[in-house]
């Protein structure tokens, strides 16, 4: 009970790091398939394509979460996405996450989707505005 009561306070605001983590983390990817930063994606990018779609919403997407605004929104749309990429991409190779590769996108999608119900915590732009 004593740690649960020293740590409870701390719920909210480790939410916060989460949804900023997990955010920054998707602007990488995003940003390998805009700009070929930190390493190119291997293939050539057009921008109105899955693809090129994927790559603005990560990078926007994840930009604007990682400052929450709006973050349910955002969060919804970006859970929606990772949802469809995983099905698109993953799981036709195989049933198994760790043999289609595709662990990265049900673990986005699922932060993502409990961004939509728990909200962006303290520290965001969310919290801020509604001050």
């Amino acid at each position: 009970m004593a740690i649960e009561n020293s740590l409870n306070p701390w719920a909210p605001k480790v939410l916060s790091i989460l949804r900023i983590v997990a955010a920054l983390l998707f602007v990488e990817h995003g940003a390998m398939k805009l700009f070929s930063f930190p390493a190119p994606m291997g293939m050539p990018l057009e921008l109105f394509s899955l693809i090129g779609l994927a790559g603005i919403l990560e990078f926007f997407g994840g930009l604007i979460l990682a400052i929450g605004l709006f973050s349910r929104a955002i969060a919804f749309v970006l859970s929606g996405e990772m949802a469809f990429a995983y099905f698109m991409e993953h799981f036709p190779k195989s049933f198994f996450p760790a043999l289609n590769m595709g662990d990265g996108a049900i673990l986005f999608c699922f932060i993502f989707f409990y961004i939509v119900f728990a909200g962006p915590g303290p520290w965001s732009a969310d919290a801020i505005r509604k001050k």
